[in-house]
């Protein structure tokens, strides 16, 4: 298999099938709220938590069975069903229609996998292993968000902040680079990550 390339996609108003609204569909369309995305699913049949979201307005659900046509002007499509059959049919669809396709838990069904994320606001740090072994995958976000406590969403907004005036001032731009790397530095990290620390211990006292 050739390397994976790792990227974060805007899917803001890009329009996003789901086939399939059971349980592990669910936790899909969940991870695709926020996005912004048209998100549109067609199932036989839902759980209770999709039909609410459909109830809300926030997604677009057709109870029925698929059909090819629901690829069309898809964006992305989200498989996630028990019939094995059906799941490789809109695989085989997608392609044809170059549509990336990702159906739950079959790799070698997939052009693209979903990480294990670690999010702290505007902070994400994504973990795969091109959908060898997601235990591990999860494994190692725990771990990182032991490290990257809930505290660096906050920091990473400050340094937000002071970039945009770094960048807005009369510095020239060699100073302004230094001083931007300055900010994050591996000195300012472990600094930050050492007053986390703390904080988090003194909460817990």
């Amino acid at each position: 298999m050739s390397s994976m390339f790792p990227m974060f996609v805007k899917l803001e108003g890009r329009p996003v099938l789901v086939v399939g609204a059971g349980k592990v569909a669910e936790g899909k369309i969940e991870g695709l709220l926020d996005t912004g995305a048209q998100i549109r699913v067609v199932a036989l049949k839902a759980t209770a938590a999709v039909r609410e979201r459909a109830r809300r307005s926030k997604i677009d659900f057709e109870e029925r069975a698929f059909t090819p046509s629901d690829l069309d002007g898809a964006f992305l499509a989200i498989v996630a069903t028990p019939s094995r059959s059906l799941n490789e049919a809109v695989y085989r669809e997608a392609q044809r229609r170059g549509v990336l396709c990702n159906v739950v838990d079959v790799p070698e069904l997939c052009d693209f996998f979903y990480p294990a994320v670690v999010r702290r606001g505007d902070l994400q740090i994504a973990v795969s292993t091109s959908g060898q072994s997601p235990s591990l995958a999860q494994r190692v976000r725990q771990d990182l968000e032991q490290q990257f406590g809930p505290g660096f969403a906050e920091w990473v907004a400050e340094l937000g902040a002071t970039r945009r005036e770094v960048l807005k001032s009369d510095l020239d731009p060699a100073t302004k680079r230094e001083l931007l790397q300055s900010l994050a530095s591996r000195q300012a990290f472990e600094a930050k990550l050492a007053e986390l620390v703390l904080a988090e211990e003194g909460d817990a006292a």
